[in-house]
């Protein structure tokens, strides 16, 4: 056979398996859209009405939520009252999830490696109904496919929308309720503190009036009355002091107190300041509670301050003094230039 014959040949060869490829190739992509269809994903949302969530974030371990009443709780890893916007937030979260496409089918152990859901990485999710379990899923690396799930009783990996991961990666104390007190400053009508630099104690009329020791104090300045009470207001816990007991933490003999009085009757707040547990944060606790928090340095200064924390600077207030007092203008007749009063030179009035 000469060399045009033979390059003939290997075209038609070549042009036989191009085909057979591609034939191979369309018969399996029929195969592949046949066998995954929208019925084969696995459904993902949660319903309305569940009333325990576990949630496993890899390496810091499971916390429980659990609804007693109509209120949410953490069981695990302590026993507290939980945050229920976060609560909310992430059930209303869970109803937006939603399989869009299958990623691998059936997986190897390295695969699932790869893609995260190891139990150190993933994020486990599994609610419950009465004890009944209504969602099992687990979340693994988000990527170029965007995030990515497997589903208990399915053995494939798959790609899925609506996660919001910041709403299921949170710390133990990001599930906990962190409110120490709300009120209204408007309605405070009473403030006292109690530390070793002594009692304080201010009421309100018209204006804020302080007193330190029971006399009045001297370049009083009212608004930092309404500084101190404006840091407890909305008061929140920076973390929590579990476990630590309240001589531990300084609270059985505590640096300071706190108490807020309402007009009406409305209500009297009390916080104890104890010890520096880190950097600057210190613990404290509220009446009626055995909680143990930690709060940030700002509200602990004034529960902790000295009567300085309450006055007007010297300079201020010699201002202040000066600009209340009668100035006559300057060259009035019988006045020599520059006095402003109405005494001789040796300061004695007519």
């Amino acid at each position: 056979m000469d060399r045009t014959k033979q390059l003939v040949v290997s075209v038609v060869v070549l042009a036989a398996l191009g085909g057979a490829v591609w034939k191979v190739s369309q018969d399996d992509a029929k195969k592949g859209s046949a066998t995954i269809t929208a019925a084969d994903l696995p459904d993902l949302k949660a319903t309305d009405d569940v009333d325990k969530i576990s949630v496993t974030n890899g390496e810091k371990g499971e916390v429980v939520l659990e609804k007693k009443g109509d209120k949410w709780e953490v069981t695990k890893p302590v026993q507290a009252a939980a945050s229920q916007a976060n609560v909310k937030s992430l059930l209303d979260n869970l109803k937006e999830l939603k399989a869009k496409e299958i990623i691998l089918a059936a997986p190897t152990d390295d695969q699932k490696k790869d893609f995260q859901f190891e139990p150190t990485k993933a994020v486990h999710v599994v609610t419950y109904k009465g004890g009944e379990k209504k969602l099992d899923a687990t979340f693994g690396k988000s990527g170029a496919r965007g995030q990515t799930a497997m589903v208990d009783g399915k053995p494939g990996i798959y790609s899925v929308t609506g996660y919001s991961s910041y709403l299921f990666a949170r710390e133990v104390k990001g599930w906990r309720d962190t409110k120490i007190f709300e009120f209204d400053d408007a309605n405070v009508t009473g403030f006292a503190i109690e530390n070793k630099n002594g009692p304080f104690s201010f009421t309100k009329g018209d204006k804020w009036a302080g007193t330190f020791k029971g006399k009045p104090i001297e370049r009083f300045d009212e608004d930092k009355v309404k500084d101190a009470i404006r840091s407890l207001k909305n008061l929140n816990a920076d973390d929590f002091g579990d476990g630590k007991s309240q001589a531990e933490a300084g609270l059985d003999a505590p640096e300071g107190k706190a108490t807020v009085t309402l007009k009406d009757g409305a209500g009297t707040y009390v916080l104890k300041v104890g010890k520096v547990s880190t950097g600057t944060s210190r613990y404290a606790m509220k009446d009626g509670s055995e909680v143990v928090y930690t709060i940030a340095q700002f509200p602990a200064d004034w529960v902790t301050a000295d009567v300085a924390k309450f006055q007007k600077p010297v300079e201020k207030a010699d201002a202040g003094a000066k600009a209340a007092s009668p100035v006559m203008p300057a060259g009035m007749p019988g006045m020599p230039p520059g006095h402003g009063g109405m005494g001789d030179d040796d300061g004695h009035g007519h």
